[in-house]
């Protein structure tokens, strides 16, 4: 069998990628630019091309035809328009990586299924993904055009720590906060329940829907099983980097306020700010092997020592770093003149 990978060089692909590898029944092709052609396994096909470039990438395919086509670099409607006619008639199987930020938010139940209807007034990035998701069903309905949408939740690898908030330049600075020993936000009261999924098991579910009949015109969550607050999900990192954990909780709602750039809006109460408990019985009926194997306590100490063992993981973010000082002094000013 024969599978390409639009991207596959990313924190979730990459694990697909390398499981695929293994396997002696699929023939792996990746379509990207080969910016990060050193996380691509032995025996992998590269075709080098910009997906945005429509005549590019059909030269660059020729008369190639696959099994399974995986998008992992499709945010807007256009991107998925531009599939279409690019792989339609050419394919077996495109699965799509939505998000299950698509998810109804305000949450209507705690407990996610694929049934749970796709609503964000909070995130145009989720927006986006349900517009995609939209476009392709049709295609389906209509066409029989032979889609799996599949929706992540937080998904991490060992060169990302998997944070509530942070800056641009991602998880660095908050583990050098913690290290250097300055108070951390969390958002809310950090009670909200979280998933967070290693790449390593969210690849057992995606392999095990690729080529499966039962997966065609579906759409499936894929996450791990264990459930955590994110007072847990802290503690575990402080716990890790061996430090004590000093937490200042502060409001979703201020934080979006206080820091647009950052778009807490989207990220906290579109999203991370909501608990969130994944059922998972769709997916492990269509691939019986779906398990959670790495627990948060240890894929995060994997994560942890990647990350302080790799200099080009440690990304200083001065700005953010001052915004948490401003923010954390901020509420304790409020908190005095409430008090006075």
């Amino acid at each position: 069998m024969r599978a390409l990978f639009i991207g596959g060089t990313g924190t979730i692909s990459t694990a697909i990628v390398k499981r695929l590898s293994e396997d002696p029944a699929w023939e792996v092709y990746l379509l990207n630019r080969g910016t990060r052609s050193n996380v691509v396994p032995e025996g992998v096909k590269q075709i080098k091309a910009d997906i945005h470039d429509e005549n590019a990438v059909l030269a660059a395919l020729g008369g190639l035809t696959f099994d399974t086509v995986c998008e992992f670099i499709g945010f807007h409607r256009e991107d998925v328009e531009r599939d279409y006619r690019l792989f339609k008639g050419k394919m077996k199987q495109y699965m799509y990586i939505s998000s299950a930020s698509a998810y109804h938010k305000p949450v209507k139940d705690y407990r996610i299924t694929e049934g749970t209807s796709l609503a964000n007034p909070y995130w145009q990035y989720s927006r986006d993904k349900i517009a995609c998701e939209e476009f392709l069903m049709e295609k389906y309905r209509t066409e029989g055009y032979p889609v799996t949408i599949i929706r992540p939740s937080h998904t991490y690898d060992e060169r990302n720590v998997p944070l509530g908030v942070h800056g641009k330049n991602g998880s660095w600075q908050v583990l050098r906060r913690m290290l250097d020993g300055k108070p951390v936000i969390i958002h809310g009261d950090g009670t909200s329940l979280w998933t967070m999924t290693f790449n390593t098991d969210f690849a057992i579910g995606f392999t095990g829907l690729m080529g499966n009949p039962h997966a065609i015109g579906e759409a499936f969550q894929i996450t791990g099983d264990e459930t955590l607050t994110w007072n847990q999900i802290y503690q575990a990192i402080a716990d890790a980097l061996g430090v004590p954990l000093r937490a200042v909780h502060v409001s979703s709602e201020f934080l979006a306020a206080a820091g647009p750039q950052y778009d807490f809006e989207g990220s906290l109460i579109g999203d991370k700010a909501a608990s969130v408990v994944f059922d998972n019985t769709k997916l492990k009926r269509a691939v019986p092997a779906m398990r959670t194997n790495v627990r948060f306590e240890q894929g995060v100490r994997r994560t942890i020592d990647y990350v302080l063992k790799h200099p080009e993981c440690q990304r200083p973010d001065p700005e953010f770093d001052a915004f948490c000082d401003r923010v954390i002094a901020a509420q304790e000013s409020a908190i005095k003149a409430v008090q006075a």
